[in-house]
């Protein structure tokens, strides 16, 4: 028995076929070899309001941010810069949101979302930061066309940050995880901040398409809150993530 998938009509790169076109035996899927498990959901374990079923910290090691702390990634305009040069690594508290990559329509969206939430968090005394997939002249695309502020872009072209914090990566996660689906509930708005957008954006390293982003919340050197993107455009609620940053105290 085969099976068709249907998708809206969102710009895909042109050496990946729109899912709509895809039709394969459901005994014969496959997944990259890289986290191509699917690794199930976390829950919150410490004394808090579980505020996401698939929303844990617990997962990573207590050293977690000092060794992502030495990671290099490159700003917007093509400077390295060093993830614990990225906010105040005492009682600083950062968001860090690590969009798939600038091609992405759904990381468009996400990063209209994070701009116009961005006056919110910095009122709360939160520093947000957006990490993408590609070269930085990727990342200035998507700075000018969408637009955002590139003092708050950063780019990962090698994936450092994503190997490290071992975020699923895969065609399977990428076209055929049910999460995605939830894009559909938000189609007016992922048009309207796709309404400037190019393909030119994506990496030149095809493999950077089928990578997933996660949203992390830092104090410091303390990791707050830490979220995988289950598929493309299942992206952490802003309001869950707001929400951790106003119970912690601002130094």
């Amino acid at each position: 028995m085969a099976a068709t998938l249907q998708s809206p009509r969102l710009p895909f790169h042109p050496s990946i076929k729109p899912l709509n076109s895809y039709t394969f035996p459901i005994s014969t899927v496959h997944y990259s070899p890289k986290s191509s498990t699917f690794k199930g959901s976390f829950v919150l374990t410490r004394n808090k309001p579980v505020l996401s079923s698939k929303a844990s910290s617990s997962q990573y090691s207590s050293t977690v941010t000092e060794n992502l702390g030495d990671i290099s990634i490159f700003t917007a305009a093509g400077e390295p810069v060093m993830f614990k040069d990225l906010w105040d690594q005492e009682q600083g508290i950062a968001v860090v949101a690590l969009l798939r990559h600038f091609g992405c329509p759904c990381c468009w969206e996400l990063a209209s979302t994070l701009k116009e939430s961005k006056s919110r968090f910095e009122s709360a005394g939160v520093k947000l930061i957006a990490v993408g997939v590609g070269a930085p002249d990727k990342a200035r695309i998507l700075a000018e066309r969408l637009p955002f502020p590139m003092d708050s872009l950063y780019a990962d072209p090698d994936r450092k940050a994503y190997d490290f914090l071992d975020l699923y990566y895969g065609f399977g996660r990428t076209f055929f995880n049910p999460a995605s689906a939830k894009v559909l509930s938000r189609f007016d708005a992922l048009q309207k901040a796709t309404k400037n957008y190019t393909i030119e954006a994506t990496p030149d390293d095809r493999s950077g398409v089928l990578q997933q982003g996660g949203m992390f919340v830092f104090r410091g050197k303390e990791l707050l809150y830490a979220r995988k993107d289950e598929g493309t455009g299942d992206h952490a609620p802003l309001d869950d993530v707001f929400d951790v940053c106003c119970k912690v105290p601002v130094a």
